[in-house]
């Protein structure tokens, strides 16, 4: 892998996090994982998903960086987090 990189938008729902890393992971050379909550106390407000990791494989252009950025933005400005 050539990049990893921390996504995390706070109090997003596991399904929608899942949704993202299916999207994501249309994107020829990315890979997509998610890491789960790791809070001792529970919290309604607070996602399952502690963040996804983006990681960028070495096939993986500028190309593929700026849609990656591209569906980003998009969820960020869909669920305003």
């Amino acid at each position: 892998m050539e990049k990893r990189e921390r996504i995390e938008f706070a109090g997003l729902p596991l399904a929608v996090y899942r949704e993202i890393a299916t999207h994501l992971r249309q994107v020829e050379g990315v890979e997509v994982s998610l890491t789960p909550q790791t809070s001792k106390q529970f919290d309604y407000n607070q996602s399952q998903v502690s963040c996804l990791w983006v990681e960028y494989t070495s096939n993986s252009g500028a190309e593929s960086r700026q849609r990656v950025q591209q569906i980003l933005t998009y969820y960020h400005n869909r669920y305003s987090v």
